[in-house]
């Protein structure tokens, strides 16, 4: 059988990630591979976890790459914390709550919930109460779920958590780099995010922060597997970590001045995430958050006046992507067809009680451009007009002018 050079059609990719990565971070992806213990690939490590500090805003000593996906990031941060039979608390107001229940229950910690409606978030009162009845070792929260769009206010949490002596996580893979996220200043303990959406990057890598309380707890599970360790390596006097690669102790050790052999650095990969980070700080994180914001709001405004609803608790929207309200008497999937296949454009749509129920929309990473919020919202336009969804046409695309000159001024 015959295989052809990959070749892939273009797309304009408008959904809830990934997105088009930027062309400079494609750039630096095809750099030639160096030696993993090479000094400038170990000088670009150390870059990587300086650029992530300010895009963090952090000075947490560890922050680096877990390689993977952002899963892999999450699974690290929950397989290095939790010990089996340890409690923690999962508010669940999207799917990515669940994915975190799920993976919690395979480091057999003890589960327990609290769920808000799907397009609805917590009141820190409502998670307090929560912490106080059930005394966890953790919090587990997902900052923005793309399942429902909406974005769950962190900051007062850490307080709360700190006075409870519980650690302090989100999953920041759907919001980070397009909403503010104040690591030190929220008190949050651990951070895992992804690449592929607001970072304007490929899927494959996740960066995550480590502070020094979750630093003490990952230290007492110390275990440095046979073959590298020497004399001076000591096991730690609590439970050891029941996974090698996701060991975030030897993670550390592999990003730190030892430079423990670990696993080989992935390293196409890391020149992505040291330009995703790099082309932010040029930008400005502030100014970038506002990008994101500026264009997401112009979406917002256009699918507004095309008589579309948008989705959940406009409060807590992300500036990032938005859920859309499927007409009645229009079939969700043929719109994505169309859109994919005579414009070349993709949207999302949702899961468990939203499918079939919105499309997903995003503005985000390099895609968070007038040019792409313009294109998306004529063709999704023409494309309902074509099924006999009536829109006043040019009103949308008006409406989004008037939102960029308003904004301007």
């Amino acid at each position: 059988m015959h295989y052809s050079p990959v070749n892939p059609p273009h797309r304009l990719l408008m959904g809830p990630g990934p997105i088009n990565a930027d062309p400079r971070v494609l750039r630096a992806m095809s750099s030639q591979l160096i030696g993993q213990y090479d000094p400038i690939m170990t000088g670009y490590m150390n870059e990587v976890m300086a650029l992530y500090r300010q895009l963090f805003r952090t000075d947490n000593r560890w922050t680096m790459l877990v390689d993977g996906t952002s899963r892999a990031g999450i699974e690290a941060i929950l397989l290095s914390a939790l010990r089996p039979g340890d409690k923690v608390l999962v508010p669940v107001f999207g799917r990515f709550g669940h994915l975190l229940c799920e993976i919690a229950r395979r480091c057999r910690a003890e589960v327990h919930i609290i769920e808000a409606p799907w397009g609805e978030v917590f009141s820190p009162e409502r998670i307090e109460d929560a912490i106080i009845r059930v005394r966890p070792r953790m919090l587990l929260t997902v900052q923005g779920d793309t399942s429902t769009t909406m974005l769950q206010p962190l900051q007062p949490l850490g307080e709360i958590c700190r006075r409870h002596d519980v650690l302090f996580y989100t999953d920041a893979t759907a919001s980070f780099g397009g909403n503010p996220l104040e690591t030190d200043a929220w008190g949050l303990d651990a951070v895992s995010a992804g690449l592929q959406k607001c970072l304007g990057g490929p899927s494959g890598s996740s960066p995550v922060t480590l502070s020094p309380r979750m630093e003490a707890v990952i230290r007492r599970r110390n275990c440095v597997e046979q073959g590298i360790r020497t004399a001076s390596h000591q096991d730690g006097d609590d439970e050891m970590i029941y996974s090698n690669y996701f060991d975030l102790g030897m993670i550390m050790d592999y990003w730190g001045p030892e430079r423990l052999n670990h696993h080989t650095e992935a390293t196409s990969m890391l020149f992505a995430a040291r330009e995703c980070a790099r082309l932010i700080l040029e930008e400005g994180v502030d100014q970038t958050v506002e990008r994101h914001r500026l264009h997401g709001g112009a979406m917002a405004a256009g699918i507004s006046n095309m008589g579309l609803t948008l989705f959940g608790d406009a409060r807590h929207r992300m500036n990032n992507v938005m859920g859309v309200v499927i007409p009645p008497h229009i079939d969700g999937e043929q719109v994505r067809r169309l859109l994919l296949e005579d414009f070349a454009i993709e949207i999302g749509t949702s899961f468990g009680p939203l499918q079939g129920k919105i499309w997903r929309i995003g503005t985000m990473g390099y895609n968070a451009r007038k040019d792409c919020v313009l294109q998306t919202l004529s063709a999704l336009e023409a494309v309902l007009n074509h099924l006999g969804f009536r829109t006043v046409q040019g009103q949308a695309l008006q409406a989004c002018w008037d939102y960029y000159a308003e904004q301007a001024g």
